[in-house]
């Protein structure tokens, strides 16, 4: 999957409230930005509301990473704001998608579509290595500085340790926190390996699913239990 947003000239029809999640390289971001051009609404990126947060305390996004491995009120502060989106628009009737690792999990039974996206470790190292990323990964000997950037890690055999240490400490979290298994996906109503197809197929793919939705026939999403942020 082509790390620009994907593209497409459908133009769809709905009021879904709809949430992407995975991996860092999965696609999440392109898939959320292509379904927001051809659903002309809104969205929100995870990675957004962390960056804000970290401005709103005068950190780097890398010191706040840091941060949030110690203190377990700098994920709760980005959970409880993707909480709040989540309990707008699943009670707005209007289409909107959210963005994040947790989105399916915080939005629960609020949301009408719940996608899940991922592709084999090699090939998300692979695309992180091509383009900087928001905050997936970091040198963790500097993550104090304010200019580290990702295109320094250009080396696959970097990259890879890296993007490993850091999705087992958020598991760790999540699991801690909330009792969530992130690898749990048997609630979601897509599943897709990005990496069989090109990203404007992948957002045909959801689109296709979105457009053809029709609540009459809906016999029943897969329910989650209330997450306690």
């Amino acid at each position: 999957m082509s790390n620009a947003s994907a593209t497409t000239e459908r133009q769809v029809d709905s009021n879904l409230f709809i949430t992407v999640s995975g991996p860092p390289g999965c696609g999440a971001t392109t898939l959320t930005e292509g379904l927001a051009e051809a659903l002309d609404c809104g969205y929100v990126i995870g990675g957004d509301i962390f960056r804000d947060l970290a401005a709103d305390r005068g950190l780097s996004v890398q010191q706040l990473i840091a941060k949030a491995e110690e203190d377990d009120r700098i994920d709760r502060a980005l959970d409880q704001r993707l909480r709040r989106i989540a309990e707008q628009w699943g009670a707005a009737n209007k289409a909107f998608i959210l963005e994040s690792r947790l989105a399916g999990w915080l939005a629960g039974n609020r949301a009408d579509l719940r996608i899940w996206l991922d592709a084999p470790e090699e090939v998300r190292i692979e695309r992180l290595s091509d383009y900087e990323v928001s905050y997936e990964i970091e040198r963790p000997d500097e993550r104090a500085s304010n200019d580290v950037r990702l295109e320094e890690l250009d080396d696959e055999d970097s990259i890879g340790p890296l993007l490993r240490v850091r999705e087992v400490s958020e598991a760790g979290r999540y699991e801690s926190y909330y009792g969530i298994d992130v690898e749990d996906q048997s609630f979601y109503d897509l599943s897709i390996n990005t990496a069989r197809w090109e990203a404007d197929t992948v957002l045909d793919i959801v689109l296709s699913a979105v457009e053809g939705y029709e609540a009459e026939a809906d016999e029943g999403s897969f329910t989650t239990r209330d997450v306690d942020i």
